[in-house]
């Protein structure tokens, strides 16, 4: 009988605020406005705390998520899924992870809070 013990670790940065020019409409794009970004991963816990190595290094996922919000796209969808796949790629270790971009007061008629686009992934098994 194994006394092994298997972990789910999680790493996440979340209400990551970017000012960034997305949007779908020109004037988005030239004006720009306020997002706040959550990215979480889940992955097998190898027991190595102290190695950077064994782990999702946030500052990786900070590099990536700045920069993918600094590459101006129309769709939040597009924006969600690079970063998602940018981790996966750096991280092909990671069982789950979620990326969620929220548009901070859109420019619409009535009050609007923020919009919300989310991208999730899971592993194969």
């Amino acid at each position: 009988m194994s006394n092994a013990k298997s972990y789910i670790q999680t790493v996440a940065l979340r209400d990551v605020k970017c000012y960034a020019f997305h949007g779908y409409y020109p004037e988005e794009q030239l004006t720009g406005i306020y997002f706040m970004v959550d990215v979480v991963v889940t992955f097998i816990h190898t027991g190595d705390t102290e190695n950077l190595n064994h782990t999702v290094n946030y500052e990786v996922l900070n590099t990536i998520l700045l920069e993918e919000m600094a590459n101006t796209q129309k769709m939040l969808e597009t924006v969600v899924r690079r970063i998602l796949d940018r981790v996966i790629d750096n991280y092909p270790f990671v069982r789950t992870g979620k990326v969620g971009i929220r548009k901070m007061n859109p420019p619409m008629p009535g009050e609007i809070g923020h919009s919300f686009v989310e991208l999730s992934y899971e592993a194969p098994q």
